[in-house]
């Protein structure tokens, strides 16, 4: 059959199907357990989205971070704020380094045969930066909210923001984790 021969599809689906998913014993709502090398793929196709999220915001904030020191008003930092933004700049750095790591890491091991090695590596990578990025954005607020409050109002609304952060970066994704872990072993059983 020529190419032209071929039937048409209805505008909008494709023609690539995978044929557990089309087998008259598919139920909707269910899925099909994955192999090894599906997963290794899915997971580190999720890293890559994640990675171009967090890349972009902690090097949009590290370059606000850079210029900071360029500005007439930086001189009359007083040193514990002087202090502070140095640890906030380095802490800036830090969070670049293990966010990009990954593409490198990736780049330096690509066809070595060793995809679930570069996605567990990136994986912590990727934890590791975040634990940074959200250090890095308390440490700004902090550095401009003490210019902008008056008295310890300004590390009260960091603290509540990092508290924040810790709710929904890590207490939320372990709780449901937990809860998943759960529910599969009810019913498991």
């Amino acid at each position: 059959m020529a190419m032209t021969d071929r039937p048409v599809e209805p505008e909008g689906e494709s023609s690539a199907r995978c044929a557990r998913h089309d087998s008259p014993d598919a139920r909707p709502g269910t899925e099909e357990p994955e192999t090894a090398r599906e997963r290794v793929n899915r997971r580190w196709n999720e890293i890559l989205q994640e990675t171009r999220v967090t890349q972009t915001g902690v090097q949009i904030l590290f370059g606000f971070l850079l210029s900071v020191a360029f500005t007439p008003l930086f001189r009359e930092l007083e040193t514990l704020d002087r202090a502070i933004y140095v640890t906030t700049v380095v802490l800036g750095a830090a969070a670049t380094g293990a966010l990009i790591a990954p593409v490198s890491i990736h780049r330096f091991l690509s066809g070595q045969r060793m995809k679930d090695d570069v996605v567990e590596a990136a994986g912590r990578l990727m934890m590791c930066g975040m634990v940074l990025l959200a250090l890095t954005i308390g440490c700004t607020l902090l550095l401009i909210l003490r210019f902008v409050v008056p008295g310890v109002l300004a590390e009260m609304l960091v603290a509540g923001v990092m508290l924040w952060f810790g709710l929904c970066w890590y207490a939320l994704p372990l709780y449901l984790r937990r809860r998943g872990d759960r529910r599969s072993r009810t019913t498991d059983a």
